[in-house]
């Protein structure tokens, strides 16, 4: 069968990505096209990042798959329902197969399947695309034999053709992720990505995966695609893909993309060996948790490579961050970002706003945080409730959806909150430049310009943020008034 995967992301339209100019390669996919090439099966990769729509729609008319595999997020939703129009409104495609995986599938498959997808996958792809591809959809039949193989691929779901949606059993996760390949990174061209860095940044970066999964219980995160699993690639397969990396692509460094690099110490001082022993000297970049570095483990990283690290936070109030069950200490955090610093390695931290119960206490006490850690960047996310997820579930009450599934994504849903959208722009604002202000004023030794500016955009966005309940009052009272 010809296989095309992709993924629906396109870096011109994303114009909070051209600003940060960080682009990654699609792992997944590339994971994917390794895993069916090493079984036998041909799959080609359009990789859409660089691309335009007319010249996806241009390659799908010429390559006429059999089968069109799609990576799905939350970013890329709207594209990839979008994608499906496309395929399904192409002449001659009517039977092309249409099947999409990822994160954001698994708690939406039967609108997906409403919207012409054919089969969704749930959960890691890799054993469930090739069962499909070389058994299930192989004889290309729709009889009731085929119903019924198909029914027995696990980790899909799909419509019978009655119309019914049939879920078919759960698939195991791979044991072993030794098992898996090295993802196709040939099946693209990586140098525009290298490109992008280094023309905005002055280096580049090469995104590398070595495990799967996430035992923590974080009320906001999703384990869609690998749940709460941790499985993990030996030390030596991933110097040997860092080699090849290094080898072939030459690039400034390397970006781990596991969701806590250190949570097993062992592994890292076995990788550490690894690349000591092969002279493996490139500069990387990971996230972990507080609770899973101490000195012996921040100075692994600091032999291993490591030039930054990603410390997770969230929020500087204790209370926020046990309602998220995030099950760290604000202090602990401030240790070890501080104790990374030491160690000469940059650190980063995450913040989220807006979760249920905060207050502008709490909001106080996550600048108080940032400016007692000092770490050297920090990002700002406010919070929003994915489906799946238990934050989901306890806000459920309170979405007010308004907009259609199609044309929207769970990071646009409308809440009931205590406070508006307006109040937590003004919020971020707030924690950004209070804090810009006395890292710049610190570092300087004495007040500044560029300080003062911080600090009077801070002093105005809280002043918004005090006064937004009477805005917020009045602007009702008028949408009354005009109502009547």
């Amino acid at each position: 069968m010809k296989v095309l995967l992709t993924h629906a992301y396109f870096l011109a339209e994303d114009r909070k990505e051209q600003e940060i100019m960080r682009p990654y390669p699609p792992l997944g996919i590339l994971y994917l096209a390794a895993y069916l090439e090493e079984r036998g099966v041909a799959a080609e990769v359009f990789d859409t990042t660089f691309s335009t729509w007319a010249a996806l729609e241009a390659h799908l008319l010429r390559a006429q798959p059999d089968v069109v595999g799609v990576y799905t997020n939350l970013m890329t939703k709207r594209n990839v329902l979008r994608l499906v129009r496309l395929i399904r409104g192409q002449p001659g495609r009517s039977r092309t197969r249409v099947v999409l995986g990822g994160p954001e599938v698994t708690h939406h498959a039967e609108k997906f399947l409403e919207h012409g997808a054919d089969a969704i996958v749930v959960g890691e792809g890799e054993e469930t695309m090739h069962a499909l591809v070389s058994t299930a959809w192989a004889r290309g039949s729709e009889d009731a034999a085929a119903i019924e193989e198909l029914a027995g691929v696990a980790g899909i779901v799909f419509r019978d053709p009655e119309g019914r949606v049939v879920r078919a059993a759960p698939r195991a996760l791979l044991r072993s992720l030794d098992e898996l390949p090295m993802p196709k990174r040939d099946a693209l061209d990586l140098a525009p990505y290298l490109d992008a860095w280094r023309s905005r940044h002055g280096s580049n970066a090469v995104s590398i995966s070595t495990m799967r999964g996430c035992p923590y219980s974080c009320r906001w995160c999703s384990r869609a695609v690998y749940g709460a699993s941790y499985r993990r690639r030996s030390p030596k397969k991933v110097a040997d893909e860092m080699q090849i990396i290094v080898d072939r692509y030459h690039p400034d460094s390397l970006w781990f993309v596991d969701d806590v690099f250190t949570i097993n110490h062992r592994w890292l001082e076995e990788l550490t060996a690894e690349v000591e022993r092969r002279s493996l000297a490139i500069p990387y970049e990971c996230i972990t948790r507080a609770d899973r570095l101490d000195e012996r483990s921040v100075a692994l990283l600091r032999r291993s490579g490591c030039f930054r690290v990603w410390i997770g936070a969230e929020s500087g109030s204790q209370k926020v961050l046990d309602a998220m069950d995030r099950r760290v200490k604000v202090d602990r955090v401030r240790e070890m970002i501080q104790l990374s610093k030491k160690h000469g390695i940059e650190t980063g931290t995450f913040i989220m706003l807006g979760y249920p119960g905060e207050t502008e206490a709490d909001i106080d006490a996550t600048i108080e945080h940032l400016k007692r850690s000092d770490p050297d960047q920090f990002t700002i996310t406010v919070a929003y409730p994915i489906k799946g997820t238990p934050y989901y579930e306890e806000i459920r009450d309170d979405i007010v959806d308004k907009r259609p599934w199609e044309e929207s994504t769970d990071r646009d849903l409308a809440l009931r909150r205590p406070r508006s959208s307006i109040y937590y722009k003004l919020a971020v604002a707030r924690v950004v430049n209070e804090v810009r202000s006395f890292q710049l004023a610190r570092r300087a030794g004495r007040p500044s310009l560029a300080a003062a500016k911080h600090g009077a955009k801070a002093l105005f966005a809280r002043a918004g943020m005090r006064a937004e309940p009477a805005l917020r009052a009045l602007d009702a009272r008028a949408r009354r008034a005009f109502a009547r």
